[in-house]
């Protein structure tokens, strides 16, 4: 039997490294090495970690290793080696929102998704790279410096959460935590070509998390399969007294179903707005991929959406927001910030007050009009994003909105939605499948990706050789 020691096991998912640490092929600590040499190797070429935790992780994964054997299994998460984004408060690491603010911030106790990972077993390995303060969808950080795609290291992973990304995707992780304010889950899976989910508004707990936009932040998992978005969120999910914005009720098994059949289910495409725009290549890849559905028996349909331009609009002014969580910091400290935050930070804060209150009010009649959409589909299928990764030193002028137009709504209307890998570009760079359902109907979302997954073979597709070298 193949060990987690032998190449190619670096990709393995979740539950293939599970069954191996309890059959007795490998143990966490094997595993935790192997995912630390590789950072060590790998990690100056992608600059995926900010801060690598070895010591605690391999001590982690020894504590594994002696409950397993004594009969404490904790789950399927236990022993596996994971990776959190530097946004999301780890006890006694530096956490620093990839900003020069937070340079020095220890945070004295776990986030409570952190503190769920570990009561799962999870071994953390580090913290990784992100757009300074999550306000940003390249992870080109002007402190840290850039966060390379493993596909091409001249071009970006997307962001903000690039560094979790390039973790998952390039074998230093099993699975990582993001988060997903304008689409910086799901368009980091789009560049890297895996799998990001950004769950329903208020499912996942954001306590210790450092806040960009409360009304759309969201905490997600970043794997290489669907399954093992299930495993993650089945963890971390759940209501938390420290997160007053958390949903109140019993999370929902999101493995018991996931495998269902989805014949006779209806795919909702809303073609205005969400396939407009961008590269032609991509939305081009993303429409043919949708036969897969139809090769599964479910119908595909076409569905007039809302008007998403003033939804977009409202969504800009609801990151006015971001007065709230950073205005101290950066009138206490403004040199702690980059130019490009600082003038960011300007052009949102322009709509508080008035303009912010009505768009709150325009996304309550936003929301119940997507509502009756959804209605008549169980998912709706779209492009992640229109635009693939670009080069970090050329960034084309409209790729700014173009990376984020599509996520971004189900931001404002706190929909779960899904990134799935579904085909590449000729220059090959990897295109995302976006899949959104309706609030709190994750499990039917991932029930549809992971139907598309398996008839499809781009999740197994990993970057070139020539990266390890």
């Amino acid at each position: 039997m193949e060990t987690a020691l032998q190449k190619g096991m670096e990709y393995a998912n979740v539950s293939e490294v599970a069954a191996l640490i309890r059959s007795g092929d490998v143990s966490s600590i094997e595993l935790t090495r192997l995912m630390l040499d590789r950072i060590e190797k790998m990690n100056g070429l992608l600059n995926a970690f900010i801060t690598v935790t070895a010591e605690s992780a391999l001590e982690q994964a020894a504590k594994a290793d002696s409950e397993l054997a004594d009969g404490h299994d904790r789950g399927p998460l236990h022993g596996i080696p994971v990776a959190i984004k530097d946004l999301i408060d780890t006890q006694g690491v530096l956490t620093t929102g990839g900003s020069k603010h937070y340079k020095n911030r220890v945070p004295e106790s776990d986030a409570t998704v952190v503190a769920r990972l570990r009561e799962a077993g999870a071994v953390i390995l580090g913290k990784t790279g992100l757009h300074e303060m999550a306000f940003g969808s390249t992870s080109i950080n002007p402190f840290f410096d850039a966060v390379s795609n493993p596909w091409k290291l001249d071009h970006h992973p997307g962001g903000s959460s690039g560094g979790s990304a390039v973790a998952v995707a390039a074998g230093l992780a099993y699975a990582a935590l993001g988060t997903d304010t304008g689409c910086s889950v799901r368009q980091p899976a789009q560049c890297c070509g895996i799998v990001g989910h950004k769950p329903t508004f208020g499912l996942v707990s954001k306590a210790g998390v450092l806040p960009l936009v409360s009304s759309m932040d969201h905490v997600g998992p970043i794997t290489r399969c669907v399954r093992d978005v299930g495993l993650v969120l089945q963890t971390i999910a759940g209501a938390d007294h420290g997160d007053p914005l958390t949903l109140s009720g019993s999370v929902n098994d999101f493995l018991e179903c996931l495998e269902e059949p989805i014949d006779g289910a209806v795919i909702g495409i809303p073609r205005d707005y969400f396939f407009e725009g961008g590269d032609f290549e991509v939305v081009d890849i993303v429409d043919k991929s949708l036969a897969v559905f139809s090769d599964l028996g479910a119908h595909l349909k076409e569905v007039k959406f809302p008007d998403c331009t003033p939804a977009y609009e409202a969504a800009d002014a609801t990151f006015s927001e971001i007065v709230d969580a950073n205005g101290d910091a950066l009138k206490e400290d403004p040199e702690g910030f980059s130019n490009e935050f600082r003038q960011r930070y300007r052009s949102v804060a322009q709509y508080r007050g008035k303009a912010y209150e009505a768009a709150q009010i325009y996304r309550q009649a936003f929301k119940s009009e997507v509502e009756n959409v959804m209605q008549h589909c169980d998912v709706l299928a779209t492009p992640t994003s229109t635009v693939a990764a670009a080069p970090i030193q050329s960034q084309p002028s409209d790729h700014a909105k173009e990376r984020r137009k599509n996520c971004c709504i189900f931001n404002f209307t706190g929909q779960p939605s899904i990134s799935i890998p579904c085909g590449f570009t000729q220059a090959g760079l990897p295109v995302g499948l976006m899949l959104t359902g309706g609030v709190l109907k994750d499990s039917t979302v991932l029930r549809f990706a992971r139907a598309f997954e398996l008839a499809t073979p781009w999740h197994r597709r990993h970057p070139p050789e020539t990266l390890e070298q």
